[in-house]
């Protein structure tokens, strides 16, 4: 019984793919949210390199800082939003890349390079770009809304759709007060949380689907929503406008990193590589719905995305965006202030 035992086991294992003498699978591991690059885009990626792409779903991104911070390993790439690139670098957790194994890189824009979680371009590569915008229905709304200090205009009584985050909120209130959106003096803060209570009677409804399911239904006339969001709007409401606010654009850009402790960098450097091929960036840009960060993409991209006002920003505005920062113990006021603010 033994003797057939141990025939059966090596006709199975002669059976399996066999790699070549001491060769090991090529993996390369990925730590993100959930369907952040699509399957088609993995599997051709595999099939063009031969590099398994095993992904890790991140729950958050306070859940990935504390892992990374507590010593995590497993992960050769991370992609996550810049802040959080901005503490993982200042932190040591993040290695320099290697552009000789990144000859794609001069694909990418300058609009979205030297920002202030990299400023000399030696640890990020960018993935992808939003600004959360004000999007409405001329046909509805009298009034000509050009700024987030509107968004508080008595006419709009229970009829804007909202995001539905703390730092983005308030952000803007600290805008329409003219602050910045990282202010952490608390005076200035709470003058912030007073203004902002007036604005709940024009709140028809938060979250990302719940506004834009608001929109489309015409439940909502008026919507400040992230990026995709306002795209979709647009793109089945042509005759909405969409609004750069006169106080200034809030900015976030999603990028790439590479762990100090990855042990398979130069998959990790493929896979970037190859993410910012020209037609693999437009594709991406249009799967996520979010503005396309290779320059060399652009004719690769449907004239509908490139002519979109959500997804081309004019660049002096992009300039001078502001990017939401990690202000440390003070975001504890801002969640305290939104808290309240959403209790009413």
């Amino acid at each position: 019984m033994k003797k057939l035992f141990a025939l059966l086991l090596a006709l199975c294992l002669a059976s399996l793919p066999v790699l070549g003498l001491g060769e090991e699978e090529k993996v390369v591991n990925v730590f993100s949210w959930a369907g952040y690059i699509d399957e088609a885009t993995l599997a051709a990626f595999e099939a063009e390199t031969g590099i398994k792409v095993i992904w890790s779903p991140m729950e958050s991104m306070e859940d990935m800082l504390n892992k990374m911070d507590q010593g995590a390993t497993g992960y050769d790439l991370i992609i996550s939003s810049d802040y959080t690139l901005d503490i993982l670098r200042q932190a040591g957790l993040i290695q320099k890349l290697d552009k000789s194994l990144l000859p794609n890189y001069e694909n990418l824009d300058p609009v979205f390079l030297n920002q202030y979680y990299d400023p000399d371009n030696e640890y990020v590569i960018p993935h992808i770009a939003g600004c959360p915008l004000i999007i409405y229905d001329p046909s509805v709304v009298t009034m000509p809304i050009t700024s987030y200090a509107d968004l508080w205009n008595p006419e709009l009584a229970d009829s804007v759709a909202t995001l539905d985050n703390d730092r983005v909120m308030i952000g803007i209130t600290l805008k329409a007060l003219g602050y910045s959106m990282n202010e952490t003096d608390p005076q200035i803060l709470n003058a912030a949380k007073e203004k902002m209570m007036s604005l709940y009677s024009n709140i028809r409804c938060f979250g990302d689907n719940e506004s834009y399911t608001a929109l489309e239904t015409g439940e909502a006339s008026v919507g400040f929503m992230f990026t995709p969001f306002v795209y979709m709007v647009k793109a089945s409401h042509p005759d909405y406008e969409v609004v750069y606010p006169t106080e200034g654009l809030g900015y976030g850009i999603d990028g790439y990193v590479i762990p100090a402790n990855a042990q398979n960098v130069e998959n990790a450097h493929a896979l970037l590589n190859y993410m910012m091929q020209p037609e693999v960036a437009a594709h991406n840009a249009e799967y996520n719905y979010y503005m396309c960060v290779n320059a060399a993409a652009h004719d690769y991209l449907s004239e509908q995305f490139v002519n979109d006002p959500v997804m081309n920003v004019p660049a002096e505005l992009l300039k001078d965006a502001e990017f939401i920062l990690n202000i440390g113990d003070a975001a504890t006021l801002y969640t305290e202030i939104y808290t309240a603010f959403k209790l009413q």
